[in-house]
Order: structure tokens, then sequence, then C-alpha cells
């Protein structure tokens, strides 16, 4: 390895200045946001040192700050924007809406055209419920299992992220809901097998990501979700995929390319081409307890449930966009990224490494400062991806900017900190 530790400080407070130099309207904008939003906003995860650009304009997968900087969108909205930033169908659909109207307080023909939408693309959901975010999803996939089962026990993993309000990166988050969760480790099929031949009777459910998200993108061992399904199966227990990320990873979701059902499914960030949305469902049986006609006791609030433009935009971009061909082409394009990258890092022997599935992946280092450096260069190249190292390709990004971002990777690569 390389031993240039002893620069990173310095590289990083030379990439601080220059970026900060670079960014005097951003800067002003920092400080009006920290006066009346703590923190300076409203979602921590897009803060970075030492102030994030403000975006005022795309152009296809470009975004444009306030300082007239240009990045291509390597980060996706965290997943959430695999369409991209101007879906031409998303758009026709959203705008087509809004003649129409927007707030309606009934039901309407587009949520059930949607519904048909994704039980169709996933296996495991028979019936699904819409909700406002991934977050509400996952909560109420937890609530539908406790009340299916009559359990108190929910089994999460370490590092794991299913919403603001039930983060295990660090144990229980100090935000997260008061169920009672046991941790283990992702990946760790005999800690899981110790916790259900301990406490099995009392488990309602697992709740996994088949691929941690904000975790690091790191995917499930082959035998890890299959255990998870049997031990489930075998002590009546609801297996719920978390695939409100995931579901990009196959046309089918990652239940699909990993070959393991679920008994609940829950989704979230991009199925509604950008606008608000995260689902739940699952089998019959379970959801049914929703059904008065079937004697289910569960009601289900939310106003913005079965939101009309956020129905609209997701009926558009299922129906006329996210084809299993055009899923499976971006797939096909982050593995070879991801495979590129690695091959960089491990040539110019950088204490860097690069892990995911499709066209999910993260950029990993045992200093933090290494990935600090690397985002500040990227974003100097221009090109825009998580301060933690996070990619998530969208559909829009271009063969040519894949390859511009991967020659930005290899050059700087060859001089990392900027010394000699």
């Amino acid at each position: 390895m390389q031993t240039l530790e002893p620069d990173l400080d310095a590289a990083l407070r030379s990439a601080y200045d220059s970026y900060a130099d670079r960014r005097p309207r951003s800067a002003a904008l920092a400080a009006a946001a920290a006066q009346v939003m703590p923190g300076g906003n409203t979602r921590t995860v897009l803060h970075f040192n030492p102030f994030p650009f403000r975006v005022e304009r795309t152009e296809g997968s470009v975004l444009i700050d306030v300082d007239g900087h240009r990045y291509v969108d390597l980060l996706g909205n965290y997943t959430a924007g695999l369409f991209g930033h101007q879906v031409p169908a998303v758009r026709e659909a959203i705008v087509a809406q809004l003649e129409r109207g927007w707030a309606i307080g009934a039901t309407h023909p587009l949520e059930i055209e949607l519904a048909e939408l994704v039980c169709a693309r996933f296996e495991s959901v028979e019936q699904v419920r819409f909700t406002n975010s991934g977050t509400e999803a996952n909560l109420m996939a937890i609530g539908t299992a406790v009340h299916v089962t009559g359990r108190r026990t929910v089994l999460v993993f370490e590092d794991g992220y299913h919403g603001g309000v039930l983060s295990f990166a660090h144990g229980v988050g100090p935000l997260n809901v008061p169920h009672d969760f046991v941790v283990v480790p992702y990946n760790d099929v005999p800690a899981v097998e110790a916790v259900f031949a301990e406490r099995g009777d009392s488990i309602a459910c697992v709740v996994v990501e088949p691929v941690l998200g904000s975790g690091g993108c790191l995917p499930a061992a082959p035998d890890f979700l299959a255990a998870l399904r049997r031990l489930c199966t075998d002590h009546g227990s609801v297996l719920v995929f978390d695939e409100v990320m995931t579901s990009r990873l196959h046309p089918g979701g990652a239940q699909a390319r990993f070959g393991v059902l679920p008994d609940m499914t829950t989704l979230g960030k991009y199925l509604a081409g950008g606008m608000t949305f995260g689902a739940f469902g699952g089998r019959r049986s379970v959801m049914a307890a929703f059904d008065p006609a079937q004697g289910g006791a569960l009601s289900q609030a939310g106003t913005f449930n079965n939101n009309v433009v956020s129905m609209a935009a997701g009926v558009a971009a299922l129906r006329d966009v996210l084809t299993p061909q055009a899923l499976t082409a971006l797939n096909e394009r982050g593995d070879q990224l991801r495979e590129r990258l690695g091959v960089t890092f491990a040539g110019a022997r950088l204490p860097l490494t690069v892990t995911g599935v499709g066209s999910m992946m993260n950029i990993h280092a045992p200093d933090d400062r290494w990935v600090a450096l690397f985002f500040h260069s990227m974003l100097e190249a221009g090109f825009y991806l998580a301060r933690r190292g996070m990619i998530a390709l969208a559909l829009d990004v271009t063969d040519e900017q894949l390859d511009a971002f991967a020659a930005a990777v290899e050059h700087w690569a060859a001089e990392p900190t900027g010394a000699g």
C-alpha cells in the first residue's frame, strides 16, 4: 500500500478551501439556511463539509448549482432518482393529471392501475397498499406482522436502514420507534439461528434488505436470505424484504435476483418516477388484515396514500419507461463500472474498495478521509455522488458520462493527494 496518510489532512484542507472559494453563492445560502433550519437542511444526509452546493436546475442527467458548476448526477437521489430528472413520459402524466385536479379525497382508477403494475412486477406481492414513503411502508409492514402473529419481537440487522425511525447503523437509533428490536450482524447465519433458538416463538418478523443500501451496498451472502426464509417458515414469523432500494436490481426485485420470496415486501423511492411514494404488500393471507370483508381489523390512514399525482407518475414510470430490458441493461452497466473502479483502486494500490450489486455501489476505505478526498476530487471533476461514497445510476446517465467518470477516477488515483 502507498503510505500517504500523513498528507490526507493537508489534501482535505486544500480541497475544502478550493471548493468554498469557487462557490460563494452556495456559501451564502448555507449561512442563510442555518438560521432557519438546524444544520441548514431538512435531510441530514445531504450535508457535507464545508457546506453543500445548492442546485438551481437540471439538464438531463446534469445538476447545475447556483454558482454555475455542472455535475453529472451519479447519486440518483439515493436510488429514488432512477428515472432521472426530466423523464418525458412521467412529466406528461403529471401535467395531464394536474389539469384534471390533484387534491382528491376519494378513490380513483389510477391507484388500481398502479397496484396491478406493482403486483405483476413482484412475485411476492399478491396485494398492495400505498404509503407516502419507504419509511412509512416499513412501519406498516412491521405493524402488520406484529398484528397477524400476535408477537412483539422484530429481528433486524446491524447497519440496516429502513427509514429515519428504523435505523440500525449504531445499534438502535435514538429516534427509532419503540418496538422490541433484536439486532444481529448482517450475513451471520449462526447468529440468526441462535436468536431463533432462544426466542423463536416471540419473533413477529425479520426485516432485511437483500443488499444493505445505506449500510454500504453490501449484498447478502448466498445462504443468508435462504436461511432467513427457512427460519421464518419453521417458526411462523413473517419475512419482510425491504426492497425500497433493492427492487431496482432486477425486473422482479432483488427477491427475483436472489431467488428467495418473502412474505411481505416494502417499496418506495423510484417507483413513482420521483414523486413521493411508498408501498407495502405481500401474501393475501397477511394483507387480509386490512380487508373488512375477511374480518380484517386493521385500518390504514394517510391523506396522501393514493395521491393522484404520485399514482399517475407511477403508472407512466412502470408502464412506459421501466421495461425489463431497460432495467437489466442499467444493472449490467453498473456491474461493469464497479469492476472498472475496483481494478483502478487495486492497480493504484489505494486503500479503497467498491462493493455493490448492479446499479447500486459504494466506495469504502479504512480511513474515512480517503472517501472524503475522493468525493471532493470527483466534484472538482464534475461528478456528484454521496459523501459516504454511494453511487446509484439513473437511466439517463450515458455510457460516455460513465466512461468520463471512470477516466476521472483513474486520473485521480495516479496522484490522489495532489502531492509530489
